[in-house]
């Protein structure tokens, strides 16, 4: 049984989940290939691989959104942030969620932020189309800009982004998190940790006030807590 009680909202869902999970073996393939050769770098992803990812919408997993989802209902979120929107489907996941908590009174928000133009662009397509463009505030461009300014209190966060940016997003979220807020951050396994590691620094230095797990989810899902 799906956590989004839209029937139409879950139909828009799924089919943009099947048009991203329709890219991945072409994703697969193509990282797989600049692995071997030696010429890829998670830390500081290139400028190829840039422009290989600029169509790509690399969706988070539904099962990692309907938990994101339930997330934001048993922290009565009304102030989200979604770091790396892409073509917004995780998005309308934390609106949805968003939507219920508030209410007919409104209120809430979800703050996203999005670097290329085209993605951003669709993604706004997308909200318009679900009914819930009224609930998001897509930043186009750099996060390291567009996160300088978060007002108010911050009640849950999904950081689903290249692991480069992970830390200059934290450190930017971080300071606005409400005690009990929850962060969680995607593809935190085996593969990825290492590049995770100054994200990683921070979350587990006792100044900033935070506890985490990994959860076995397909890759690794970090669990953040601001206690």
């Amino acid at each position: 049984m799906s956590v989004l009680t839209d029937p139409s909202l879950q139909a828009r869902i799924d089919a943009l989940q099947a048009r991203s999970a329709a890219q991945e073996a072409e994703t697969v393939r193509y990282f797989g290939e600049r692995a071997k050769r030696g010429d890829l770098s998670w830390d500081a992803l290139d400028a190829a691989a840039n422009r290989f990812m600029a169509d790509k919408m690399v969706a988070l997993e539904p099962i990692k959104s309907e938990f994101c989802h339930m997330l934001c209902l048993a922290l009565r979120a009304r102030r989200v942030v979604e770091i790396g929107t892409s073509f917004g489907v995780s998005t309308l996941y934390l609106a949805d969620a968003v939507r219920q908590v508030c209410g007919p009174d409104g209120g809430g928000v979800v703050i996203g932020t999005e670097y290329e133009p085209a993605k951003a662009a669709a993604a706004r397509a997308n909200f318009a189309a679900a009914g819930l463009a009224d609930l998001i505030d897509l930043r186009e461009g750099d996060l390291r800009e567009t996160l300088r300014a978060i007002e108010g209190p911050v009640d849950f966060v999904l950081m689903d982004i290249w692991t480069e940016m992970a830390r200059p997003a934290i450190e930017l979220v971080g300071p606005h998190l409400r005690p009990g807020a929850v962060v969680v951050a995607d593809n935190t396994g085996d593969v990825f940790r290492h590049a995770y590691r100054h994200f990683f620094a921070y979350v587990n230095d006792p100044a900033n006030g935070l506890r985490t797990m990994t959860l076995p989810f397909s890759g690794g899902l970090e669990l953040v807590v601001k206690v």
